[in-house]
């Protein structure tokens, strides 16, 4: 007896064979893929506690995010349209810094988790402040994730004293190793330009000790480059590898700016690499050379960024732009194909934040991460490459069902645990306290705070 029978769908597994199973069935026990079957329907199904019927549709590895800010949602299209040093410095910070607060950065996280799995995300890699937060909400939502507690050198929510960033990291890194299997701790140094030297190497030697990854975003723009270089007389990724930073367990996020050297440089010692096209599109950042990241046989995920960037963390647009995109810019419709992305949003996003063991394809002995494509949806209609429907038809809104360790998230379109209604009404909350850049007529950013902490989403 299972503990879960999917059947009836077309499995697209993303296995290193590319294997697709058509009329086909996958069964789960403790949380994990037991078995996959295929052929004819009429035959006998294996027995199951609880059994789903795909419907026709297609049954393939729960999306991989593997970059976000999840508490950002709190500013979504707070401030649009902006470069990105003008949008962090007159915008996100001050508004983080009047609204992160404990019990605000678990009802944004809260809210983020549930827009991840309703669009068929059941793992991500998060940096922020305030992780304990993120992390208590995550794991109540029951999302996959590798959560990394934010350093930098100035003073952040709820890190006053700089000089205690490290040490809220490494004792959020200690409290959550082992304490969750669907929680993996790590840390995330925000940028070269925001974390010094010293910082960076202090953090990463915590990270070697604890067996965790280290996250940092990387070359984003010119204007970190051209301030790098004139800081330390590198490219910001040849810094990060001077100060012996690069390694397999470090991801790059954005990587805009990285020249053949750095590239090299990167695969050399089997740095990770994330992609987030649409931010980096929003932003005006630039078009990374992902051809040559690839090329060069670096590990690359794909992420949405924050919803402050990017507006949305839909990772099916995100393979869409990251194949139309990379064939726009290099001339060449055979770039980056539908089966490349597909990888980055799944098996490749897996191996780049320290997941690939476990998630990222369907396979026997792999947990059970599994969402759902409803076949009924028109915009998978007709299918003759299930691949190719996933990139460039399908949208969050097509998934079905989203199965998380074996465990039914999202049945039929709807939360099984969680009314969306009671997640989104403390966020709502919150934003109705947020100024917007052209509103002075009500209390926001700046205005006086009673209690000294921000308004709370509860």
């Amino acid at each position: 007896m299972y503990d879960l029978l999917i059947h009836g769908g077309t499995v697209v597994t993303v296995d290193s064979a590319d294997t697709v199973l058509t009329e086909a069935w996958l069964a789960v026990k403790n949380g994990v893929i037991a078995a996959l079957g295929a052929g004819r329907q009429d035959k006998p199904l294996p027995a199951a506690a609880d059994t789903i019927d795909a419907c026709g549709g297609i049954v393939m590895p729960g999306l991989v995010n593997a970059h976000s800010h999840l508490p950002m949602i709190l500013f979504r299209g707070l401030a649009d349209d902006l470069p990105l040093m003008t949008w962090l410095n007159d915008h996100i910070f001050p508004a983080e810094a009047a609204f992160v607060t404990p019990d605000n950065v678990h009802a944004a996280a809260r809210l983020a988790c549930a827009e991840l799995l309703l669009g068929g995300v059941t793992a991500c890699c998060d940096g922020y402040f305030r992780e304990e937060q993120v992390a208590a909400a995550v794991n109540e939502m029951g999302l996959r994730a590798v959560l990394g507690q934010g350093v930098v050198d100035f003073p952040a929510p709820g890190v006053d004293d700089p000089s205690r960033h490290l040490t809220v990291a490494q004792d959020f890194i200690d409290r959550w190793t082992d304490r969750s299997p669907l929680i993996t701790p790590s840390i995330f140094c925000h940028a070269p330009y925001t974390c010094g030297p010293e910082t960076l190497r202090q953090a990463k030697a915590i990270a070697r000790a604890a067996g965790v990854l280290f996250q940092i975003h990387a070359a984003e723009t010119r204007d970190e480059v051209r301030r790098i270089q004139y800081l330390y007389g590198r490219s910001p990724v040849s810094h990060l590898d001077h100060l012996g930073l690069l390694d397999p367990a470090t991801l790059l996020v954005h990587a805009v700016w990285m020249d053949a050297e750095d590239i090299a440089r990167a695969a050399d010692t089997g740095a990770g690499i994330v992609h987030c096209p649409e931010s980096n599109m929003k932003l005006g950042a630039g078009i990374a050379p992902l051809p040559r990241f690839l090329e060069s046989g670096l590990t690359v995920g794909l992420g949405t960024d924050g919803c402050a960037s990017n507006n949305n963390q839909d990772l099916f647009r995100e393979m869409d732009m990251t194949a139309k995109l990379h064939k726009l810019a290099a001339g060449d419709p055979t770039a980056v194909p539908a089966a490349t992305a597909l990888k980055m949003a799944t098996i490749e996003g897996a191996r780049a934040i320290g997941l690939g063991d476990i998630a990222g394809s369907l396979e026997v002995g792999k947990r059970a991460d599994i969402i759902i494509l409803d076949s009924r949806h028109p915009r998978l209609r007709p299918m003759f490459n299930p691949v190719s429907q996933v990139v460039y038809a399908a949208g969050a809104d097509c998934v079905r069902d989203t199965i998380v360790d074996g465990q039914v998230r999202v049945r039929a379109r709807k939360l099984v645990e969680w009314d969306l209604e009671t997640l989104m009404k403390p966020v709502e909350t919150v934003a109705r306290a947020i100024l917007p850049p052209n509103r002075a007529d009500r209390p926001g950013i700046g205005a006086p705070d009673p209690d000294g902490d921000g308004p709370h989403a509860t």
